[in-house]
């Protein structure tokens, strides 16, 4: 392997989990925004949005793990 080989993967990985993050937060905050408007929300729209609550949340954990930030 070579030693500039890993630097530019981890950058590759760290920019595709800042993209993920990026679209996981818009689609929770969509599905927020949709919930909160609703008279009677249904299972499977609060089941879907905390799943993707939780995708979030994880990413984030990851991103922190990976010391990753978006304001480089």
């Amino acid at each position: 392997m070579l030693p500039g080989k890993k630097p530019q993967k981890k950058k590759h990985v760290d920019q595709q989990l800042l993209d993920e993050i990026f679209q996981l937060k818009d689609e929770w905050m969509s599905l927020k925004s949709i919930i909160d408007r609703s008279f009677e929300p249904s299972e499977t729209g609060l089941h879907d949005l905390a799943v993707a609550e939780a995708k979030y949340f994880y990413l984030l954990r990851e991103a922190r793990k990976r010391k990753v930030s978006a304001l480089r």
